[in-house]
């Protein structure tokens, strides 16, 4: 896992500085490209060596929503040209932690049993960012095993208030 962020660290700062106008708008279609970049059958499209990258730029390209703007284009030909396309999810990472570290902010992943939205979204963010002591960019994932509450990851911070794991803490109580 270090040589996969070893090479994929220098995309990231250098989009990251590239694109120092627009981070938000990086990071969207950066997102967007590596999430079509993960796909197990496009890499296997992509080495395969009878496949040109233009035929693989056109087919990624294609498949990000929305279209790419330029710097995207540009980039996506870069990670192409030199075969490391499956680098990108990994390069996206690292190019929203520069960005989280410049605004001073932290993505968290909220599980929850039941869709957490609008208002209670609101104020679950406002709680955890008391909580964690800074600000969060929220994302929710449904997550039916945790019957009630929520989980909440922040790096490599957990916050579990689910009943399951109450549940769990009550059976190695009254087992120990």
């Amino acid at each position: 896992m270090a040589e996969l962020a070893t090479i994929a660290r220098p995309y990231a700062e250098a989009l990251y500085k590239a694109s120092a106008g627009d981070l938000p708008g990086a990071a969207t279609w950066l997102d967007a490209i590596a999430a079509v970049a993960a796909d197990a059958g496009l890499q296997q499209f992509a080495d395969n060596p009878k496949v040109s990258a233009s035929q693989v730029f056109e087919l990624v390209s294609g498949l990000v929503p929305g279209g790419l703007p330029v710097m995207g284009q540009n980039f996506l030909r870069t990670v192409i040209d030199n075969g490391r396309l499956a680098f990108v999810p990994e390069i996206a990472v690292q190019f929203r932690s520069l960005k989280n570290a410049d605004s001073g902010s932290s993505d968290a992943v909220v599980f929850s049993a039941f869709p957490v939205e609008g208002a209670a979204l609101a104020d679950l963010s406002t709680a955890l960012e008391r909580r964690f002591g800074r600000k969060l960019n929220l994302s929710v994932e449904l997550d039916a095993g945790l019957i009630g509450g929520v989980r909440v990851v922040v790096g490599d911070e957990v916050l579990d208030t689910s009943v399951k794991a109450r549940l769990e803490q009550m059976k190695v109580a009254l087992t120990a």
